[in-house]
């Protein structure tokens, strides 16, 4: 099969794959398209909450015609038995004949032997097609899995000075109706959206994804704060119990203020308030494995100048608020000009009146 027909159908099987952000962590969200004669026989995603996985929902669609067939798959099979059966068993009991794979799983209970099992049943494996593209799309499971940390995304929403409010902190609405809406479409592919204490008091939020038509699951909502200075009557308290609800509090927070958010329904979990890495391998160990941040000034330079953000999502509209304006991100206190984090830029688009420019932090 000529190089461009397998890009197709591996290209296929990504854009199946994308459509699992925010639904199935803490396990990778893959793409797989069974093929033969040119002709697709079954293509699935992993499944939401994270199973079946997306060989076997494949398979089950192609049936007995799987044998002889060629899988298109963007990360691994699995190896291990969890709580299904390994893939690479099923795709070997199918009988396919070929797996056309992008990327190795860096699970411990995978790295490789997933390749090794279908090689040794006498499958044709071949690696490392779109693995870029696969990289990328995955960049939350895989630094979940080789740095215990979530992918964190963050989101600032700011004038063209690089305001997020006025003085006297009036911010709604800065970006137009296009890039609010835009902004639920963002949170449907994360798994948490995490802010600080100052802006759940000053902002009641909600967190929700609100979008016609949308019947995914709704991302946890996480708070930051150290002293859990939050009011139990909030929005986010009145639905915690319908919707994950984490607050990342310290450790020297009394157990009584702890139990009367539990009491509402919240997970409360201590760490060590003022090392945000920290926060985040708890998050992580939540099960969350990508973290789209809608906080203030003060919790988005605490995480930029501790070197975790991955991305910035960059919402600019056309107004001007000036110095007396408050600053969408806070005192880095990073001294020399080398020592600050410098981001590159990966896209930019216009949506409705504003645009959106995407940061990746530079290696």
């Amino acid at each position: 099969m000529s190089q461009d027909t397998d890009q197709r159908w591996m290209e296929l099987a990504l854009r199946i794959a994308r459509q699992g952000l925010g639904r199935v962590a803490p396990n990778p969200t893959v793409g797989c398209v069974i093929v033969k004669d040119g002709r697709i026989l079954g293509r699935a995603r992993t499944a939401d909450g994270g199973r079946p996985h997306a060989e076997t929902r494949a398979l089950a669609q192609a049936g007995r015609a799987a044998r002889g067939a060629t899988a298109y798959v963007t990360l691994e099979p699995c190896a291990h038995t969890g709580k299904t059966p390994p893939c690479a068993d099923a795709l070997i009991a199918a009988g396919v004949a070929r797996i056309v794979c992008a990327l190795p799983d860096p699970d411990n209970r995978v790295a490789g032997r997933g390749f090794e099992m279908l090689r040794a049943a006498g499958i044709v494996v071949e690696t490392g097609l779109m693995a870029k593209e696969a990289a990328a799309l995955n960049a939350g499971y895989l630094k979940h899995r080789q740095q215990g940390l979530p992918w964190l995304t963050l989101k600032l929403a700011t004038s063209l000075d690089g305001r997020i409010a006025t003085e006297s902190g009036e911010s709604r609405w800065i970006t137009g109706p296009d890039a609010r809406q835009y902004l639920h479409l963002m949170r449907s592919q994360f798994d948490a959206v995490l802010i600080g204490a100052g802006t759940a008091r000053a902002d009641n939020p909600m967190l929700d994804i609100r979008l016609q038509g949308h019947s995914g699951p709704q991302p946890a909502r996480v708070v930051m704060s150290r002293g859990l200075d939050l009011p139990l009557e909030s929005r986010l308290m009145a639905t915690a119990r319908n919707i994950r609800t984490i607050l990342l509090c310290g450790k020297d927070c009394p157990q009584p203020k702890r139990q009367s958010f539990v009491d509402q329904g919240a997970e409360v979990i201590s760490c060590t308030a003022d090392q945000p890495e920290t926060a985040l391998h708890k998050l992580a160990e939540c099960g969350l494995t990508r973290v789209l941040c809608e906080g203030g000034g003060q919790l988005a330079a605490s995480l930029i100048a501790a070197q975790l953000v991955d991305e910035l999502a960059l919402f600019n509209a056309g107004l001007v608020l000036g110095a007396s304006g408050r600053a969408a991100i806070g005192p880095l206190n990073l001294g020399a000009l080398a020592a600050h984090p410098r981001f590159h830029l990966i896209s930019a688009q216009r949506i409705g009146t504003d645009t959106l420019t995407r940061w990746h932090q530079a290696s």
